[in-house]
C-alpha cells in the first residue's frame, strides 16, 4: 500500500508553523534555546520550494560551512519526504540550495562574478589571518614603524621613539574598524587605549596595507565583506545583485556584526523576502564584533515593522532548568520577554554548590561525574563548562589523577600548551641540569640562541663535573648577550637548597613573561594567566620534586582537537569553554566558578554591555543541560603574589547573576570537606630506619 507523502508542517508546533507559513514582509524568528530553530528554518526553506520558489534564487547565510550544509540537506530531506521521493544520496539528501554558505564564502563568489566590473582581477587570491599579519608586518616595517620597538621600550624612548603595536595587534584593530563600522579613533579609545597616540601612523599603515593588497591582487577576510558592501553601494550593481535572489535566510542573526547587517539591508532595503533567525539571549561574540543590537532592533528598522515570531517551547531541558534560565535572562534589561517552557516536568532542581576552593571544586565535580556514570549516564553525556580555558586546570589535574578520560574544547589541554611546557622545562632543568631535553627547550627561548648554540652549551654542560658551573662560564653568541645573564641568574637561584617553593614559580614566570610577549603577542596576557593558575596549583604540593613527579606520572594524554577524540578511551568527559559549548547539549552540565571575577570575568566588567554579555554567556551554559545542572561556586581563590608573612587568598562571592529570583530556582548545597591528605598523618611513632628500602629492593630480585 502506497504511503501518503509527509507534509513539512506535520511535526511543527503552532509557533513554528506560523514562522514557516509567513509570507510577504520581513520576518524575525526569536528562537529560544532548544526550541527547534534549525528544524523551523529548514522547514521554511523547504515550504518555499514546495510553493514553487526556485532553489537557485534562494540565499542562505550561516556562520559555518557545516551549518550551511546541514540546513540545506535538512531542507532537501523535507522536500523529498513531502513529495514522496527517495534519495539516492548516502546521507539522505543532497544540498537543496546552491547559494548557501557563510557570509565570507558567498561574498567571495559574488566578488569573482563581478570582478571585471569593479576593477578587481578575476584571479584574486584570499589570504588567511597569518598571511594577512605578514603583509601588515611588511608594510609596518617599510614605513619605519617597527623601529620604535627595536632595542626595547627604554631604547626607543632614548631615541625619541615610542612603542608601536605589533603586526597582530595592528591587524586586529584594522579588522575591528571594518566589522563594527566604527571610526579608528573610537576603536582605539574603547578597545586599544594604549594605541591612541598612534592614530595617524595606523591610518598610514592601513592605507599602505590596502595598497599592497591591491598591487598583489589579494584580499583578506575582511575585504570580502567590505567588497560585498561596496557592490551594494553602487546603484546599478546593487539592482543587479538584488534581482539574483528572491529570498534571503539568515541563521544565528544575533552573531552578525554591523558590516554584515549593512549587507543585508543593502540586499533587502524594504525587508521583503528577508527571514532572520536567532536568539538575543545567546549573543556572546562581541569580542569578534557581533552586535546584539542588530537582532534587538531588527523589527523596527522596517516600515511597517517586521513580524516577530517567538519560539518558546523547549525540547531539550526539564522545566526546573528552564525556570533557572528564565529567571536569569529576565534580569537583563532590554531583552524581549521570552518564557521557555516544556512538557518535561521532572522535579529535580538545578543545584548551586558552594565549595571551599578550586581543589574542592575539582574533587566535587569529578565525584559527581562518576556518580552520574554509575547511574547510567555515560561520561560522553556530561560536560563541564567554564568561562576561560585556565579555569579547568585544577580539574584536569584531578581527572588525570583519577584516570578519568576527558576531551577539552576551546583550547589546548593545560599541560600541553607551549608556555606551560616552557615553565615546566625550566623547573625540570633546574632539578636536573643534565636533562638535555628540558635545557634544549629553555635556552632557545633566549633571543639570539638557536639550535647550534644550544647544542654547544648542552655538550659543555654534559662534559663538566659541575653542569651549573659550565652554564655560568659559557659565552653566548653576541646576539644573546643582553638577555643571557637573566637566565643564568634564574638557574643559579633555583639551584640553591633554600629556594622557596612554590615561590620560585613566580621567579620563573617573571623570566618567561617578556619572552611570551615577544613570541605570542596576540594572547600573551592569557598565557600569563595560565602560568598564574599553575602557580596556584603548585601551592597544594610540598616541594618541586613532588610537583614534577605528579605531573610526569599523571599527565594529560594529548592536546585536544575539536575534530575528534585524542585518545583511545571509549568514554570520556567533555570539558569546554562556554563559548565553544554554544550549539551543543548534554544530559548533565556542571559550570565552574560561578563567582564574581570569573562569571562575570573581571576583564569584562568595564561597561554595562560587557556585563550583559557575561550574563548571556551563563545563560548559554545553563541551557546546554537536559536533565542535570550544577553551578559551582568556590569560596576562596589562591592569589599568586605572596605576602611576606604567609599565603594570601581571595574570598569569592557567588556571581552577581545569581540574584534572589535566580536563587529561588536553585537547590543550594555545600558538600562535606574532603578527607585530610594522608601525607599529613602523624609519623612521630615511626623511628628512623624502620624500613631499609635498599635491602627490600635487593631482596625483591633474590
Amino acid at each position: 500500500m502506497a504511503q501518503e507523502p509527509l507534509s513539512v508542517l506535520d511535526t511543527l508546533n503552532p509557533e513554528q508553523r506560523a514562522a514557516v507559513l509567513h509570507r510577504g514582509g520581513p520576518l524575525l524568528v526569536l528562537a529560544g534555546a532548544g526550541t527547534g530553530k534549525t528544524l523551523t528554518l529548514a522547514a521554511r526553506v523547504a515550504q518555499r520550494v514546495l510553493d514553487g520558489a526556485d532553489p537557485n534564487r534562494l540565499l542562505l547565510l550561516t556562520f559555518s560551512r557545516r551549518a550551511a550544509q546541514a540546513l540545506s540537506q535538512r531542507a532537501g530531506r523535507q522536500v523529498q519526504q513531502a513529495l514522496g521521493l527517495r534519495s539516492s544520496s548516502p546521507d539522505g539528501a543532497a544540498p537543496l540550495l546552491p547559494w548557501s554558505g557563510t557570509f565570507h564564502a558567498v561574498a567571495a563568489r559574488l566578488l569573482r562574478d563581478y570582478a571585471p566590473r569593479i576593477g578587481l582581477a578575476p584571479q584574486f587570491s584570499i589570504v588567511d589571518r597569518a598571511d594577512a599579519e605578514s603583509l601588515m608586518g611588511l608594510a609596518r616595517e617599510r614605513l619605519g614603524l617597527a623601529q620604535a620597538n627595536v632595542g626595547g621600550q627604554a631604547a626607543a624612548q632614548a631615541r625619541g621613539g615610542r612603542r608601536f603595536a605589533l603586526p597582530a595587534t595592528c591587524l586586529a584593530i584594522h579588522s575591528r574598524c571594518l566589522n563594527t563600522q566604527a571610526p579608528l579613533g573610537q576603536v582605539l579609545a574603547t578597545q586599544y587605549p594604549w594605541c591612541l597616540d598612534a592614530h595617524d601612523a595606523l591610518t598610514a599603515l592601513f592605507r599602505a596595507y590596502a595598497q599592497d593588497k591591491h598591487a598583489q591582487a589579494t584580499l583578506d577576510y575582511d575585504d570580502l565583506l567590505l567588497g560585498w558592501q561596496r557592490l551594494l553601494a553602487e546603484p546599478t550593481l546593487a539592482a543587479h545583485l538584488r534581482a539574483r535572489f528572491d529570498e534571503v535566510f539568515v541563521d544565528e542573526y544575533q552573531d552578525t556584526n554591523r558590516l554584515q547587517a549593512a549587507i543585508l539591508r543593502g540586499l533587502r532595503p524594504d525587508g521583503s523576502g528577508l527571514t532572520v533567525v536567532g536568539d538575543d539571549a545567546q549573543s556572546i561574540y562581541a569580542f569578534r564584533g557581533a552586535e546584539v543590537g542588530n537582532i534587538l532592533g531588527f523589527a523596527q528598522q522596517f516600515e511597517p515593522p517586521a513580524r516577530v515570531v517567538a519560539l518558546q517551547r523547549n525540547y531539550r531541558s526539564t522545566q526546573p532548568i528552564l525556570d533557572c534560565a528564565n529567571a536569569l535572562i529576565a534580569e537583563a534589561p532590554g531583552h524581549p520577554d521570552k518564557h521557555l517552557h516544556t512538557e518535561r516536568t521532572e522535579s529535580a532542581r538545578p543545584q548551586l554548590v558552594t565549595v571551599a576552593d578550586e581543589l574542592d571544586q575539582a574533587r566535587s565535580v569529578a565525584d559527581q561525574a562518576l556518580a552520574w556514570r554509575e547511574e547510567g549516564l555515560r561520561l560522553k553525556q556530561q560536560a563541564v563548562l567554564f568561562r576561560t580555558s585556565t579555569h579547568s586546570a585544577a580539574l584536569e589535574f584531578e581527572l588525570a589523577r583519577r584516570n578519568i578520560p576527558f576531551v577539552k574544547f576551546g583550547g589546548l589541554k593545560f599541560l600541553e600548551a607551549a608556555h606551560i611546557k616552557d615553565l615546566l622545562s625550566v623547573l625540570r632543568w633546574a632539578h636536573n641540569p643534565r636533562a638535555r631535553l628540558a635545557g634544549w627547550r629553555v635556552v632557545q627561548r633566549v633571543p639570539g640562541i638557536g639550535a647550534v648554540s644550544a647544542r654547544r652549551l648542552l655538550d659543555a654542560m654534559d662534559a663538566a663535573p659541575e653542569p651549573l658551573a659550565a652554564l655560568q662560564a659559557w659565552q653566548p653568541p653576541p646576539a644573546a648577550r643582553a638577555e643571557w645573564p637573566a637566565l643564568v641568574q634564574l638557574m643559579a637561584g633555583l639551584a640553591r637548597p633554600d629556594s622557596p617553593w612554590p615561590g620560585e614559580l613566580g621567579r620563573v614566570r617573571d623570566w618567561l613573561a617578556p619572552h611570551l610577549e615577544r613570541l605570542h603577542p596576540e594572547d600573551h596576557t592569557l598565557r600569563l594567566a595560565d602560568l598564574d593558575q599553575l602557580q596556584a596549583l603548585a601551592a597544594g604540593t610540598r616541594h618541586r620534586e613532588r610537583f614534577l613527579t605528579d605531573l610526569t606520572l599523571d599527565p594529560p594524554e594529548a592536546t585536544s582537537d575539536e575534530s575528534g577524540v585524542p585518545h583511545r578511551d571509549e568514554d570520556y568527559l567533555i570539558l569546554s569553554t562556554l563559548h565553544s559549548a554554544k550549539g551543543q547539549e548534554w544530559s548533565a552540565v556542571q559550570i565552574l566558578n560561578v563567582v564574581d571575577g570569573c562569571l562575570p570575568s573581571d576583564l569584562s566588567t568595564g561597561s554595562a554591555g560587557e556585563i550583559e554579555e557575561e550574563r548571556r554567556l551563563l545563560y548559554v551554559g545553563i541551557t546546554r543541560a537536559r536533565r542535570h545542572l550544577r553551578l559551582m561556586a568556590p569560596l576562596r581563590f589562591h592569589v599568586t603574589q605572596q605576602h611576606r608573612h604567609g599565603d594570601r587568598h581571595l574570598y569569592g562571592n557567588v556571581s552577581r547573576f545569581v540574584t534572589r529570583r535566580v536563587m529561588a530556582t536553585l537547590e543550594r548545597l555545600a558538600p562535606a570537606a574532603a578527607p585530610a591528605d594522608a601525607a599529613g598523618a602523624d609519623l612521630a611513632g615511626l623511628p628512623d630506619g624502620a624500613l631499609d628500602l635498599g635491602a627490600a629492593l635487593r631482596n625483591t630480585w633474590s
